[in-house]
Protein backbone atom coordinates (compact mmCIF):
# COMPACT_ATOMS: atom_id res chain seq x y z
CA UNK A 1 0.00 0.00 0.00
CA UNK A 2 1.00 3.51 -0.79
CA UNK A 3 1.85 5.88 2.25
CA UNK A 4 2.60 9.67 2.87
CA UNK A 5 3.04 9.00 6.35
CA UNK A 6 4.63 5.33 7.99
CA UNK A 7 5.60 5.41 11.70
CA UNK A 8 7.41 2.10 12.93
CA UNK A 9 7.70 1.51 16.55
CA UNK A 10 8.41 4.83 17.37
CA UNK A 11 9.19 6.34 20.93
CA UNK A 12 10.37 9.58 22.57
CA UNK A 13 11.37 9.70 26.10
CA UNK A 14 11.80 12.88 28.11
CA UNK A 15 14.50 13.08 31.12
CA UNK A 16 13.14 15.50 33.23
CA UNK A 17 14.82 16.68 36.62
CA UNK A 18 13.20 15.89 40.11
CA UNK A 19 13.64 17.35 43.27
CA UNK A 20 12.06 17.99 46.48
CA UNK A 21 10.71 21.39 47.93
CA UNK A 22 12.85 23.73 50.34
CA UNK A 23 15.87 25.12 50.75
CA UNK A 24 17.81 21.97 51.67
CA UNK A 25 16.72 20.21 48.89
CA UNK A 26 17.73 22.77 46.45
CA UNK A 27 21.24 22.70 47.87
CA UNK A 28 21.47 19.26 47.52
CA UNK A 29 20.54 19.20 43.77
CA UNK A 30 23.44 21.20 43.87
CA UNK A 31 25.58 18.81 44.27
CA UNK A 32 23.33 15.17 43.01
CA UNK A 33 20.47 16.30 40.98
CA UNK A 34 17.90 13.31 40.64
CA UNK A 35 16.23 12.47 36.88
CA UNK A 36 13.01 10.45 35.90
CA UNK A 37 12.51 9.21 32.45
CA UNK A 38 8.48 10.51 31.02
CA UNK A 39 7.43 8.00 28.19
CA UNK A 40 5.91 10.29 25.85
CA UNK A 41 5.13 8.23 23.41
CA UNK A 42 6.11 4.53 23.41
CA UNK A 43 6.27 2.36 20.64
CA UNK A 44 3.65 3.49 18.54
CA UNK A 45 3.22 1.97 14.78
CA UNK A 46 0.66 3.27 12.03
CA UNK A 47 0.10 4.27 8.06
CA UNK A 48 -1.52 6.91 6.38
CA UNK A 49 -2.37 6.81 2.70
CA UNK A 50 -2.32 9.61 0.15
CA UNK A 51 -5.22 11.73 0.84
CA UNK A 52 -7.00 10.23 4.17
CA UNK A 53 -8.32 12.71 6.83
CA UNK A 54 -7.26 10.83 10.17
CA UNK A 55 -8.19 11.99 13.46
CA UNK A 56 -5.95 11.53 16.31
CA UNK A 57 -7.27 11.10 19.09
CA UNK A 58 -6.61 11.32 23.18
CA UNK A 59 -6.46 13.05 26.42
CA UNK A 60 -3.61 15.74 27.15
CA UNK A 61 -0.72 14.59 27.78
CA UNK A 62 -1.34 11.20 26.00
CA UNK A 63 1.67 11.70 23.29
CA UNK A 64 -0.41 13.59 20.44
CA UNK A 65 1.91 16.96 20.14
CA UNK A 66 4.47 14.97 20.53
CA UNK A 67 3.85 12.74 18.17
CA UNK A 68 3.58 15.71 15.38
CA UNK A 69 6.21 17.52 16.40
CA UNK A 70 8.48 14.32 15.88
CA UNK A 71 6.08 13.72 12.39
CA UNK A 72 6.73 17.35 11.59
CA UNK A 73 11.01 17.20 12.27
CA UNK A 74 10.73 19.38 15.32
CA UNK A 75 12.05 17.13 17.92
CA UNK A 76 14.12 13.98 17.46
CA UNK A 77 12.77 10.40 18.35
CA UNK A 78 14.20 8.50 20.95
CA UNK A 79 13.85 5.14 18.66
CA UNK A 80 11.74 4.11 15.82
CA UNK A 81 11.16 4.95 12.66
CA UNK A 82 8.99 7.96 10.59
CA UNK A 83 8.65 8.29 6.68
CA UNK A 84 6.78 11.51 5.65
CA UNK A 85 6.23 11.73 1.71
CA UNK A 86 9.74 9.68 1.68
CA UNK A 87 11.48 11.83 4.07
CA UNK A 88 12.99 10.70 7.14
CA UNK A 89 11.18 13.60 9.18
CA UNK A 90 14.14 14.98 11.40
CA UNK A 91 16.62 15.52 8.66
CA UNK A 92 14.56 18.76 7.51
CA UNK A 93 15.41 18.68 4.54
CA UNK A 94 14.72 21.20 2.03
CA UNK A 95 12.20 19.43 -0.23
CA UNK A 96 10.13 18.02 3.23
CA UNK A 97 9.68 21.38 4.61
CA UNK A 98 8.46 22.57 1.34
CA UNK A 99 5.58 19.83 1.48
CA UNK A 100 4.05 19.65 5.02
CA UNK A 101 2.83 22.29 7.27
CA UNK A 102 2.16 22.16 11.48
CA UNK A 103 -0.70 24.24 12.97
CA UNK A 104 -1.23 24.19 16.59
CA UNK A 105 -4.34 26.32 17.41
CA UNK A 106 -2.31 27.97 20.46
CA UNK A 107 0.99 29.03 18.74
CA UNK A 108 1.88 32.17 16.37
CA UNK A 109 3.21 32.17 13.28
CA UNK A 110 1.90 36.09 11.86
CA UNK A 111 4.17 39.25 13.32
CA UNK A 112 1.44 40.77 15.89
CA UNK A 113 2.04 44.43 14.69
CA UNK A 114 2.17 44.08 10.77
CA UNK A 115 -1.10 42.73 8.45
CA UNK A 116 -1.63 39.33 7.86
CA UNK A 117 -0.75 39.75 4.24
CA UNK A 118 2.37 41.32 4.98
CA UNK A 119 3.52 37.99 7.02
CA UNK A 120 2.15 36.48 4.28
CA UNK A 121 4.62 37.62 1.46
CA UNK A 122 7.54 36.77 4.27
CA UNK A 123 6.55 33.07 3.83
CA UNK A 124 6.39 33.42 0.14
CA UNK A 125 10.26 35.08 0.66
CA UNK A 126 11.21 31.78 2.46
CA UNK A 127 9.53 29.00 0.92
CA UNK A 128 10.55 30.97 -2.42
CA UNK A 129 7.12 30.52 -3.93
CA UNK A 130 6.82 31.91 -7.61
CA UNK A 131 4.79 35.21 -7.57
CA UNK A 132 2.26 33.90 -9.65
CA UNK A 133 1.70 30.77 -7.64
CA UNK A 134 1.82 32.89 -4.51
CA UNK A 135 -0.96 35.01 -6.03
CA UNK A 136 -3.06 32.28 -6.69
CA UNK A 137 -2.82 30.37 -3.79
CA UNK A 138 -3.34 33.11 -1.66
CA UNK A 139 -6.20 34.48 -3.32
CA UNK A 140 -7.48 30.99 -3.01
CA UNK A 141 -7.10 30.48 0.64
CA UNK A 142 -9.05 33.98 1.40
CA UNK A 143 -11.77 33.08 -0.50
CA UNK A 144 -11.75 29.72 1.33
CA UNK A 145 -11.26 31.18 4.77
CA UNK A 146 -13.33 34.21 3.82
CA UNK A 147 -11.13 36.50 5.05
CA UNK A 148 -10.57 39.19 2.42
CA UNK A 149 -11.34 42.20 4.90
CA UNK A 150 -9.14 40.77 7.13
CA UNK A 151 -5.97 40.03 5.64
CA UNK A 152 -4.87 44.19 5.97
CA UNK A 153 -5.47 44.70 9.08
CA UNK A 154 -2.57 44.12 11.60
CA UNK A 155 -2.57 40.70 13.25
CA UNK A 156 -3.00 42.47 17.05
CA UNK A 157 -6.72 44.27 15.89
CA UNK A 158 -8.24 40.40 15.05
CA UNK A 159 -10.48 38.37 17.06
CA UNK A 160 -9.13 35.20 18.06
CA UNK A 161 -11.03 33.03 15.01
CA UNK A 162 -10.58 35.93 12.86
CA UNK A 163 -6.41 35.30 13.49
CA UNK A 164 -7.22 31.69 13.47
CA UNK A 165 -7.90 31.72 9.85
CA UNK A 166 -5.07 33.94 8.79
CA UNK A 167 -2.63 31.64 10.71
CA UNK A 168 -4.29 28.66 8.54
CA UNK A 169 -3.95 30.82 5.57
CA UNK A 170 -1.04 31.42 6.26
CA UNK A 171 0.70 27.84 7.32
CA UNK A 172 -1.30 26.91 3.18
CA UNK A 173 0.73 29.50 1.34
CA UNK A 174 3.24 26.68 -0.57
CA UNK A 175 0.29 24.13 -0.85
CA UNK A 176 1.93 21.30 1.66
CA UNK A 177 0.79 18.03 0.42
CA UNK A 178 0.49 16.78 4.53
CA UNK A 179 -1.01 19.15 7.06
CA UNK A 180 -0.49 18.28 10.67
CA UNK A 181 -3.58 20.09 12.67
CA UNK A 182 -3.17 20.27 16.55
CA UNK A 183 -6.13 21.59 17.40
CA UNK A 184 -6.67 24.04 15.00
CA UNK A 185 -10.37 25.33 16.28
CA UNK A 186 -9.58 25.55 20.22
CA UNK A 187 -11.38 28.20 21.74
CA UNK A 188 -13.22 29.47 18.74
CA UNK A 189 -16.54 29.52 19.08
CA UNK A 190 -19.23 26.86 17.13
CA UNK A 191 -19.44 29.20 13.89
CA UNK A 192 -15.92 29.37 13.17
CA UNK A 193 -15.27 25.88 14.15
CA UNK A 194 -17.87 24.99 11.30
CA UNK A 195 -15.65 27.63 9.17
CA UNK A 196 -12.54 26.05 9.40
CA UNK A 197 -13.86 22.20 9.22
CA UNK A 198 -14.86 23.08 6.05
CA UNK A 199 -12.19 24.74 4.84
CA UNK A 200 -9.84 21.38 5.90
CA UNK A 201 -12.57 19.41 4.31
CA UNK A 202 -12.42 21.71 0.80
CA UNK A 203 -8.74 21.55 1.01
CA UNK A 204 -8.76 17.87 1.20
CA UNK A 205 -10.85 17.64 -1.73
CA UNK A 206 -9.22 20.13 -4.00
CA UNK A 207 -5.73 19.11 -3.36
CA UNK A 208 -6.37 15.36 -2.23
CA UNK A 209 -3.78 16.48 1.22
CA UNK A 210 -3.52 14.22 4.05
CA UNK A 211 -4.71 15.33 7.27
CA UNK A 212 -3.82 14.06 10.90
CA UNK A 213 -5.92 16.22 13.01
CA UNK A 214 -5.85 16.46 16.93
CA UNK A 215 -8.82 17.93 18.21
CA UNK A 216 -10.84 17.53 21.62
CA UNK A 217 -13.63 18.41 19.54
CA UNK A 218 -15.94 15.99 18.48
CA UNK A 219 -17.35 17.46 15.97
CA UNK A 220 -14.45 17.99 14.53
CA UNK A 221 -13.52 14.53 14.29
CA UNK A 222 -16.78 13.36 13.13
CA UNK A 223 -17.06 15.93 10.15
CA UNK A 224 -13.77 15.14 8.82
CA UNK A 225 -12.61 11.65 9.63
CA UNK A 226 -13.68 8.52 8.76
CA UNK A 227 -10.38 6.99 10.45
CA UNK A 228 -9.30 7.79 14.24
CA UNK A 229 -6.30 6.65 16.31
CA UNK A 230 -6.93 6.84 19.76
CA UNK A 231 -3.44 7.33 21.70
CA UNK A 232 -3.20 6.96 25.71
CA UNK A 233 -0.24 7.15 27.92
CA UNK A 234 1.89 7.03 24.28
CA UNK A 235 0.64 3.56 23.29
CA UNK A 236 -2.36 3.45 20.48
CA UNK A 237 -5.76 1.76 21.87
CA UNK A 238 -7.41 2.02 18.78
CA UNK A 239 -6.78 2.15 15.08
CA UNK A 240 -10.04 2.27 12.50
CA UNK A 241 -13.33 3.45 11.36
CA UNK A 242 -14.69 5.93 14.01
CA UNK A 243 -18.16 3.95 13.46
CA UNK A 244 -16.06 0.84 14.63
CA UNK A 245 -14.85 2.78 18.04
CA UNK A 246 -18.60 2.81 19.36
CA UNK A 247 -19.24 -0.62 18.26
CA UNK A 248 -15.88 -1.84 20.10
CA UNK A 249 -15.92 -0.20 22.83
CA UNK A 250 -19.52 1.04 23.90
CA UNK A 251 -21.05 -1.50 26.01
CA UNK A 252 -24.55 0.31 25.89
CA UNK A 253 -26.79 1.53 23.19
CA UNK A 254 -29.78 3.79 23.51
CA UNK A 255 -33.37 3.30 22.84
CA UNK A 256 -35.30 6.42 22.06
CA UNK A 257 -39.04 5.53 22.58
CA UNK A 258 -42.44 7.43 22.19
CA UNK A 259 -45.47 6.37 24.27
CA UNK A 260 -49.36 6.98 23.76
CA UNK A 261 -49.41 6.92 27.54
CA UNK A 262 -46.41 9.09 28.67
CA UNK A 263 -47.25 8.42 32.53
CA UNK A 264 -45.82 5.05 32.02
CA UNK A 265 -42.66 4.23 34.10
CA UNK A 266 -39.94 2.80 32.08
CA UNK A 267 -37.24 2.37 34.78
CA UNK A 268 -37.84 -1.42 34.73
CA UNK A 269 -36.26 -1.48 31.40
CA UNK A 270 -33.35 0.88 31.73
CA UNK A 271 -31.38 3.39 32.85
CA UNK A 272 -33.28 6.53 32.10
CA UNK A 273 -31.37 8.95 30.59
CA UNK A 274 -34.12 11.72 29.34
CA UNK A 275 -38.14 12.35 29.02
CA UNK A 276 -38.99 14.88 27.09
CA UNK A 277 -43.24 14.63 27.01
CA UNK A 278 -44.00 11.65 25.21
CA UNK A 279 -40.86 10.55 24.11
CA UNK A 280 -38.09 9.06 26.45
CA UNK A 281 -34.64 8.11 26.16
CA UNK A 282 -33.15 4.82 27.87
CA UNK A 283 -29.82 3.47 28.01
CA UNK A 284 -29.62 -0.07 27.77
CA UNK A 285 -26.84 -2.97 27.88
CA UNK A 286 -25.85 -3.97 24.42
CA UNK A 287 -26.61 -7.45 24.50
CA UNK A 288 -29.91 -7.13 25.47
CA UNK A 289 -31.37 -4.54 23.64
CA UNK A 290 -32.96 -6.39 21.12
CA UNK A 291 -34.86 -8.09 24.03
CA UNK A 292 -35.65 -4.90 25.95
CA UNK A 293 -37.15 -3.25 22.12
CA UNK A 294 -39.36 -6.11 22.10
CA UNK A 295 -40.66 -6.29 25.49
CA UNK A 296 -41.59 -2.37 24.92
CA UNK A 297 -43.48 -3.37 21.92
CA UNK A 298 -45.26 -6.01 23.50
CA UNK A 299 -45.76 -4.38 26.64
CA UNK A 300 -46.87 -1.05 25.75
CA UNK A 301 -48.67 1.41 23.19
CA UNK A 302 -45.71 2.51 20.97
CA UNK A 303 -45.95 5.31 18.25
CA UNK A 304 -41.89 5.27 17.78
CA UNK A 305 -38.79 3.02 18.80
CA UNK A 306 -35.33 4.07 17.19
CA UNK A 307 -32.16 2.18 18.61
CA UNK A 308 -28.77 3.99 18.43
CA UNK A 309 -25.35 3.74 19.14
CA UNK A 310 -24.18 6.35 21.93
CA UNK A 311 -22.64 9.62 21.24
CA UNK A 312 -19.02 9.33 20.18
CA UNK A 313 -17.70 11.85 22.82
CA UNK A 314 -19.39 9.13 25.46
CA UNK A 315 -16.78 6.76 23.87
CA UNK A 316 -13.87 8.16 24.32
CA UNK A 317 -14.54 9.19 27.35
CA UNK A 318 -14.87 5.77 28.12
CA UNK A 319 -11.64 4.89 26.57
CA UNK A 320 -10.06 7.45 28.14
CA UNK A 321 -10.77 6.06 31.27
CA UNK A 322 -10.07 2.83 30.85
CA UNK A 323 -13.41 1.64 31.78
CA UNK A 324 -13.31 -0.61 28.87
CA UNK A 325 -11.64 -4.66 28.37
CA UNK A 326 -8.66 -4.24 26.22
Amino acid sequence: MQTDIHVADLRKTFVVPEREAGLRASIRSLVRRKHREVRAVDGISFDIAPGEVVGFLGANGAGKTTTLKMLSGLLYPTSGEVSVLGHVAWRREKDFLSQITLVMGNRNQLQWDIPAVDSFEMNRAIYRIPQADFRRSRDELVELLEIGDLVRKPVRNLSLGERMKAEIAGAMLHSPRVLFLDEPTIGLDVTMQRRIRTFIAEYNRRRGATVLLTSHYMADVQALCRRVIVIHEGQILFDGDLSALATRFAAYKTINVVLDDPSQDLRPYGEVVSKNGERVTLRVDKADTSRIAARLLNEHLVTDLTIEDPPIEDVIERVFAREVTF
